[in-house]
């Protein structure tokens, strides 16, 4: 199971929105009972081959005549439905093989059991949690987004020594390359990443992933007043890029009108003043399919989330060299758990966990 767990990362950033997913047959020889991997798979990329179909395929010719005597061992319960690809149950019961290793559940409604039942009915070995609290940290995002029906949601921001978010009023530039570099690779790691209007204004953000390989986040920002200059370039048109304010609105409910900008498509959301902005923000975000968001900013916007309880990760990067005096002070986290740190050259980063 850990070697499926390993195979999973191996699809980060590439998968999203459906979970990433590792999965190994091994054969265990009836006379020496000596076990051999005979296939290995992952979910690579979202839409193409789910981790059993690549596990199962990848098996050498002479060694196909095994499939059905070995155990699959897979990170998340087989799927039972089709979607962009058939059923995983189907196929493991097609191979005839005798026994599935799962780590957990898989919380999406449409299989959620269902594929534990499809493999029980058909006379599968079915046993499931082996490390199970491993396997749903894995996938926290996805788990997060259908169980407690909301987005993911890491905040992250650099400082200075002195606790400072930037200055007042003029941009400062806190981390290095190093860590700028590093935050280019969580950016591609989430779906989406949201920015407030004062950030957009000051430092004109790209909110791209220029410094990493993988896909852009979706781009979302706060201009409740519709304020934001279109040259901003947040309305290059490059990436798909949401406003959620309080002037603009869709048809039906809030939501959903989209304005044609000069390069690309801007979409606009509309938020009110019935319910606090981070609560609609939460639910929009649900109600569009967007399942992690990294808040990058501002301090106002950032200790909104941390105040009404609503993050799951908190990443802060600290320079040592740096110093703003009379700068705008940095959010403070409240029942944080401090769970890693590293070094990056005069950059400490410190990971912390919402306390539940």
């Amino acid at each position: 199971m850990r070697r499926c767990l390993e195979l999973a990362l191996l699809g980060a950033g590439h998968v999203a929105p459906n979970p990433m997913v590792g999965s190994v047959l091994v054969y265990s020889d009836p006379d020496t009972g000596e076990e051999r991997i005979i296939g290995e798979g992952y979910h690579e990329r979202y839409g193409e081959k789910h981790a059993e179909a690549n596990c199962i395929g990848s098996v050498k010719e002479e060694d196909r005549a095994l499939i059905a005597r070995s155990t699959i061992y897979v990170s998340l319960e087989p799927c039972s439905h089709f979607g962009k690809q058939p059923p995983c149950a189907d196929l493991i019961i097609d191979c005839k093989i005798p026994r599935v290793v799962t780590g957990c559940r898989d919380p999406f409604p449409e299989v959620d059991g269902k594929g534990i039942e499809k493999l029980r009915a058909a006379g599968v070995e079915v046993l499931v949690g082996v490390l199970e609290k491993e396997c749903v940290e894995l996938n926290r995002r996805f788990f997060t987004f259908y169980i407690k029906h909301r987005p993911y949601i890491v905040l992250k921001w650099a400082q200075s020594a002195d606790g400072k978010i930037a200055g007042d009023p003029a941009r400062v530039f806190i981390s290095n390359d190093y860590s700028n570099r590093l935050v280019h690779k969580w950016r591609a790691e989430e779906a989406a990443i949201l920015v407030g209007t004062r950030t957009a204004m000051l430092d004109d953000p790209a909110l791209t992933v220029r410094l990493w390989s993988g896909r852009d986040p979706i781009r979302l920002v706060v201009d409740k007043e519709l304020q934001l200059p279109p040259s901003l370039q947040l309305f290059d048109g490059k990436v798909r890029t949401i406003v959620f304010n309080m002037v603009r609105h869709g048809e039906g409910a809030r939501g959903g009108e989209v304005r044609h900008a000069e390069r690309g498509v801007v979409e606009y959301y509309q938020v009110s003043t019935d319910s606090s902005l981070v609560h609609q923000l939460s639910m929009a975000l649900s109600q569009l399919k967007i399942q992690s968001v990294l808040v990058e900013g501002g301090a106002r916007l950032l200790q909104s989330f941390i105040d009404e309880g609503y993050w799951d990760e908190a990443r802060v990067i600290t320079n040592s060299d740096l110093m703003i005096p009379g700068g705008l002070p940095a959010p403070e986290l409240d029942d944080a758990r401090l769970v890693g740190a590293e070094s990056l050259l005069n950059d400490t980063i410190r990971y912390y966990r919402n306390l539940p």
